[in-house]
């Protein structure tokens, strides 16, 4: 059966890039614009991953990981942020934050792939 990743972005053509890319190599996508809907998204269904950004309306991506790894069935799933910040200290407290692994924009689908298969075998 196919892993199922949630990717969370405000910005549309970026969630279909990134829906594209992995639907491509065989996994199945849910789509958030934001860090509420994510949550909401969360509350239906499980996840095996989660793709965010981190700058976005109403609940950036730093605030959806914490809310994320403070309890609930998810608490435990792999998170990667897939952001233009590249920054040490954006890092920082994406990794206290509890974020598994981070991915400079703009990527390739291979890089994309290869870290979605490292982090969800």
């Amino acid at each position: 059966m196919a892993k199922k990743i949630l990717t969370v972005d405000d910005s549309k053509t970026m969630r279909d890039m990134v829906s594209f890319t992995l639907k491509g190599a065989g996994f199945e996508v849910v789509e958030a614009a934001d860090g509420v809907d994510a949550l909401a998204v969360l509350d239906k269904t499980s996840v095996d991953l989660i793709i965010t950004d981190i700058n976005m309306p109403n609940m950036d991506g730093v605030t959806l990981v914490k809310r994320v790894r403070g309890g609930g069935a998810h608490r435990s799933v792999p998170i990667l942020v897939l952001t233009t910040e590249g920054g040490e200290q954006k890092k920082a407290d994406g990794r206290a934050a509890g974020a598994t692994g981070w991915i400079v924009k703009p990527f390739t689908p291979d890089k994309l792939v290869q870290v979605v298969n490292k982090v969800c075998p």
